[in-house]
């Protein structure tokens, strides 16, 4: 049996988009899932649209997502070099090849005279393909001698090297998610392969690529299916078998149709990248899941279920839990819209699940970070413990928790209208003397003492409580009152019920 073998093979032409890190995991659970191994390849042909900073952008944000990869020239391998740029000694052979066995042809067209067939048909209403019907009446090695052809070249005329599409032939592929797949050869162009400048273009490299790397499924976004038809024929054309192929859906916008797109996060308020970006050229920035709090468990989890299902209602998996669970025939053909909600929760139900010691430590170093407010782990996982079911991020905490750093120093309008009675400074008065003869200062003491003077008093606990509250936390918030107590400790509830009588009158 063939050994599985895929790739994720980005363009360093920007950052990572989440739809292409859903290709990459996607293929990470396929390789996992069947024993194989998966490799990154760095497709950076197009010098043009290089970016200083992307490449490494894309392995950062690949590592942080636990994406992991047996062959790259990071970590080594057999068929290296794993970047396009150290490889571009390779492809002039197979450009040559094709040449050679009439599959492709060289054309002297150049980008001036391409726009004006262009404009030409257009001002007939039609739209100029250069392929079978209009090749063989323009500047290429088909209506050339060959003299002619190898005198330009030597002049060093420009040039590239077209793939000759078959004329009148229905192309029948088959794709591991859409099934049969069937193209009029008539309606594809003849594209371009290869550049006088010595470097290929995508389609060639890349089948090139696959086929010296052994690349046994190629899993990628559904924008390359009209690109199938070409790299089957540049296959058939080279005598060599070709991987299985599988295109996986788009990723939709949150409030209507079409891809979701790079600017759709700036525009909507979430990420579309994994990590914070700056460009380089323009110094725009992006935000990222990372730097927004999510955790990258719950990023992935949400981007797995985006266009596959399990088939069951479970909806939290772990990365190995996917694996198990992943196969492409439950991968979706139509769309997956975004949602950002449901992004949120996904990140809600991680913190849930992670080690109090874990978000303690998380929300200890926001506070260093954030508020310059040093404090110990074991204070910070507490406080984390007592209010993480109600945010759906770290960063969430203080704003239910920040009474646990900074006494009030004014109470809420609201709150004071609707708790503050006449009687409730007396009241706050006796409280203050109940806790401060509280000689054991636990959470079941600080309760039992309370609960029972409230009863023997004959007050209501509803009244005592949210009075107290409010003196402790400056709003009708907060957990239950007696943790508030315990974890502020005896002097500094005092302290709170004194400043907030004088404030409160």
């Amino acid at each position: 049996m063939q050994e599985v073998r895929v790739r994720f093979a980005p363009s360093p032409t920007g950052p990572l988009h989440i739809g292409g890190v859903r290709t990459a995991l996607y293929n990470y659970l396929f390789a996992r899932k069947n024993g194989g191994k998966m490799i990154l390849r760095i497709e950076d042909t197009d010098q043009t649209r290089f970016v200083p900073g992307a490449e490494q952008y894309i392995v950062e944000s690949l590592d942080w997502c636990g994406i992991k990869f047996d062959e790259s020239d990071y970590v080594g391998g057999s068929f290296g070099p794993y970047k396009q740029s150290n490889r571009k000694h390779l492809y002039k052979q197979y450009s040559d090849e094709l040449l050679e066995k009439g599959h492709a042809y060289i054309a002297f067209d150049t980008p001036e005279e391409l726009e004006k067939y262009r404009k030409e048909a257009e001002a007939n209403k039609q739209t100029f393909i250069y392929n079978c019907q209009s090749r063989n009446n323009l500047r290429n090695s088909l209506t050339m001698s060959k003299q002619e052809v190898e005198m330009l070249i030597a002049n060093g005329t420009p040039y590239t090297v077209r793939f000759m599409i078959p004329e009148n032939r229905e192309i029948v592929m088959h794709d591991l998610i859409r099934g049969e797949v069937h193209v009029q050869s008539n309606t594809l162009d003849d594209k371009v392969l290869f550049k006088s400048d010595g470097m290929p273009t995508y389609h060639l490299a890349n089948i090139v690529d696959d086929h010296l790397m052994k690349i046994s499924h190629v899993i990628r976004g559904e924008e390359w299916l009209p690109s199938m038809a070409l790299h089957v024929m540049l296959y058939e054309a080279f005598g060599w078998e070709a991987p299985q192929f599988a295109h996986l859906p788009l990723l939709l916008k949150p409030d209507g149709n079409g891809k979701l797109s790079k600017r759709d996060g700036d525009r909507l308020g979430f990420p579309v990248f994994p990590l914070f970006w700056t460009d380089p050229k323009t110094g725009e920035t992006a935000s990222g899941y990372k730097q927004s709090g999510y955790y990258p468990e719950a990023f992935i989890n949400m981007l797995a279920l985006l266009g596959w299902n399990p088939g069951t209602e479970q909806e939290i998996f772990n990365m190995e839990e996917l694996t198990e669970a992943f196969s492409l025939d439950r991968c979706s053909k139509s769309g997956a819209k975004f949602n950002v909600e449901k992004t949120k929760w996904f990140n809600h139900e991680w913190l849930m699940r992670k080690p109090e010691v874990e978000v303690g430590h998380d929300y200890q170093q926001w506070l260093k970070d954030e508020k310059n407010i040093d404090t110990n782990l074991d204070f910070a996982i507490k406080v984390a413990g007592l209010v993480k079911d109600r945010v759906n991020f770290v960063k969430e905490i203080w704003e239910q928790s920040f009474f646990f750093f900074e006494a009030p120093t004014s109470y809420d309008e609201v709150t004071v209208k609707k708790r503050w009675k006449e009687n409730s400074a007396q009241t706050m008065r006796d409280v203050a003397e109940v806790i401060r003869n509280i000689e054991d200062f636990n959470l079941a003491n600080i309760d039992a003492t309370l609960n029972n003077w409230i009863e023997v008093n004959g007050l209501g606990m509803g009244l005592v409580m949210n009075s107290l509250r409010l003196m402790l936390v400056g709003a009708g918030k907060g957990p239950h009152i007696g943790e508030i107590i315990e974890m502020l400790g005896k002097e500094e509830v005092l302290r709170r019920i004194e400043s907030g009588i004088k404030a409160l009158g």
